[in-house]
């Protein structure tokens, strides 16, 4: 009995978020030399934000604590198989098509194939999406629940992507988003420690990012990140944890950024999936904050929103409220920027 109590100790939230953090602050380490070794490097250009060389593809030590995470968890029955299958082989799908991107670039409709299979991959194992809960009501979708999903899996993956884009802030929001998580997820112990596990190999691999980075992050930990957050927010939602709505909020930075970056400049006429440099965060650097500052402002945000998300969690009735007061919120904070460093559109792109 006394060793039973002491693995399922091993498997608890805080004990899995402090072993992901130090082994992935060691694994980060070491793959950054292996990195630096190889020239894998990110050369500044016109879009960067940064001025020297410098290695990227550092997301390959959060993937792998986090997959043996996810393996470890699978073995204490803290998370049923099915969920181990679909979270792990979901997970691995996106961060071998990162981590292939970050060595030698992809052509986009590959990457998007890649997560399109992860998506149905881990749709799949769960047994898909039939409904989703919206404040108290639970709202049946029947088999468009799926495809709802889908979309928000793809649309979770690529909007981290395009938000890391300066040193700690796509680590520091899984940090905040993955340990807020873990703890409104308490009583549904694999979950809470599959969110910490997160939020710590994503502290671990944030030692090294904090500005001045010495390694990013790249495609590998970004897009896995994304893909992370979205099927644990599923997961929660039919587990009796809280609900998508209140990992929208957990996400609310990245989100409201990305999709209001996205709407303008595919109503400019750009071609949304190319490079660029007009995300608000983007702008707030380009017009005089340093990388740190930034990143704390939209830790700060996050923070609130932890905050608001708390409270729909706690007062059900409230959850909407909570939503719109941090949606107009974001929306304030996006449009300070904007009159600080407006967004500049490149009008319709000339076709090739």
């Amino acid at each position: 009995m006394m060793l039973a109590e002491r693995l399922a100790g091993m498997a608890s939230a805080p004990v899995v978020g402090v072993a992901a953090a130090l082994l992935a602050f060691l694994l980060t380490g070491v793959v950054r030399r292996v990195l630096v070794a190889r020239a894998v490097l990110d050369v500044p250009n016109e879009r960067s934000l940064h001025s020297s060389p410098t290695p990227r593809g550092g997301g390959l030590a959060v993937a792998l604590v986090i997959l043996t995470g996810i393996g470890w968890l699978g073995i204490r029955a803290m998370l049923s198989g099915p969920v181990v299958l679909g979270l792990a082989g979901g997970a691995m799908l996106i961060a071998l098509v990162g981590w292939v991107d970050d060595v030698r670039t992809l052509p986009n409709r590959v990457r998007a194939g890649v997560q399109v299979v992860a998506a149905v991959w881990f749709l799949y194992w769960i047994g898909g999406v039939n409904s989703l809960r919206l404040g108290e009501t639970l709202v049946p979708l029947g088999f468009a629940g799926n495809i709802l999903a889908l979309l928000g899996i793809a649309w979770s993956i690529n909007l981290y992507n395009f938000m890391d884009g300066i040193d700690g802030v796509a680590g520091g929001q899984a940090v905040v988003a993955g340990g807020v998580g873990a703890a409104l997820l308490t009583g549904v112990g694999g979950l809470s420690a599959a969110s910490a596990l997160v939020a710590g190999a994503s502290l671990g691999f944030l030692y090294w990012n904090w500005a001045p980075a010495r390694i990013f992050m790249g495609d590998v930990g970004s897009g896995l990140l994304g893909f992370l957050f979205a099927a644990l927010a599923l997961l929660s939602d039919r587990s009796g944890g809280p609900g998508v709505m209140v990992w929208l909020m957990l996400g609310g930075v990245f989100i409201v950024d990305a999709t209001l970056t996205l709407l303008r400049r595919m109503l400019a006429g750009e071609r949304w999936y190319a490079a660029h440099r007009s995300h608000a965060y983007q702008r707030a650097v380009q017009a005089g904050w340093s990388h740190a500052a930034v990143t704390c402002g939209a830790l700060g945000l996050t923070c609130v929103g932890a905050g608001l998300a708390w409270i729909a969690v706690s007062r059900p009735g409230w959850t909407w409220v909570a939503l719109v007061t941090q949606l107009l919120l974001l929306v304030g904070a996006y449009r300070l920027i904007e009159r600080r460093n407006p967004m500049q559109t490149s009008g319709p792109a000339s076709p090739t």
